[in-house]
């Protein structure tokens, strides 16, 4: 009879992730050694890897850091987003420490895209081996889909539970003048709850300005608008796009009385920049 106890069972769980069965197999097989069916669950889950590639990765985590520019005149903050298949893993204390060590990559190398990323040299491996080697240890598929980097004189960061049990899945970062830092996490909130697109009108493309007023134009004349009122419609309708996808039109989640550029204003700043990620979407 193997020589291990329920709460041996119980530590290699929460240690890997891996399920009851799984586990008990793997003590059986090292003789109640935990090190040995730690190695073990860890070669079976590389055999499966491969296997796992199709299966999709919607759960999991957002985090961020922000740290002062090398120069010492600014700041930046990368913000990662790192999937797995269930929120039972999300929350493993494995999973948990993988991403932290994925953050802690992103920001020592610089990376700007999550396949960069996941090239970068970690102890003689690469994050990607990494990241496969702890998906074996899981048995789920495990993802770096994206990171993102933004800079200014201050960036502030907000990361949002969805669920009070799991790990953030809304991560946003907000980069500003230093006038702007005084209200930047109420409008990181802001940005959590409303994801806009663009900062201001001037950033959204003339090519997409034209698409919108073509739309506006087309569904008004379905509608069977006077042709005299038209210009207004379509002017009003193409407002009701900006106020929908650009940050400083948008009613500030805080004060709807009021938008965020007039919050921007009467604090005397500007936002710079700015990254939003939702776990899956």
């Amino acid at each position: 009879m193997a020589n291990y106890t329920a709460a041996d069972i119980k530590a290699l769980r929460e240690r890997t992730g891996a399920g009851m069965l799984d586990v008990k197999r793997a003590l059986d097989e090292a003789d109640g050694d935990a090190d040995k069916a730690l190695e073990f669950i860890r070669v079976k889950g590389l055999k499966g890897v491969s296997k796992r590639e199709g299966r999709s990765a919607a759960d999991g985590l957002v985090t961020a850091d922000v740290s002062t520019t090398p120069d010492g005149e600014g700041e930046v903050g990368v913000l990662v987003e790192v999937n797995s298949e269930t929120d039972f893993v999300a929350k493993n204390v494995t999973f948990l420490s993988l991403a932290e060590r994925v953050l802690a990559t992103a920001v020592s190398s610089g990376a700007r895209d999550a396949d960069v990323l996941l090239a970068t040299a970690v102890d003689g491996s690469t994050l990607q081996n990494v990241v496969d080697e702890t998906a074996a240890m899981l048995g789920e598929r495990l993802v770096v889909r994206r990171l993102a980097r933004v800079a200014g004189e201050k960036v502030a960061v907000y990361l949002h539970k969805v669920n009070k049990d799991l790990p953030p899945q809304v991560g946003v970062l907000v980069a500003t003048d230093t006038a702007g830092s005084a209200v930047a996490r109420d409008i990181a909130m802001h940005i959590a709850a409303y994801s806009p697109v663009y900062i201001s009108r001037g950033d959204v493309p003339a090519e997409t300005v034209v698409l919108e007023r073509r739309i506006a134009e087309e569904t008004s004349r379905n509608e069977g608008k006077p042709e005299a009122a038209l210009p207004k419609i379509i002017e009003g309708r193409l407002n009701g796009f900006f106020k929908e996808t650009v940050l400083v039109d948008q009613a500030f989640a805080k004060d709807q009385k009021k938008t965020v550029g007039q919050i921007l204003t009467e604090a005397g700043g500007t936002v710079t920049g700015f990254a939003r990620f939702r776990v899956g979407a």
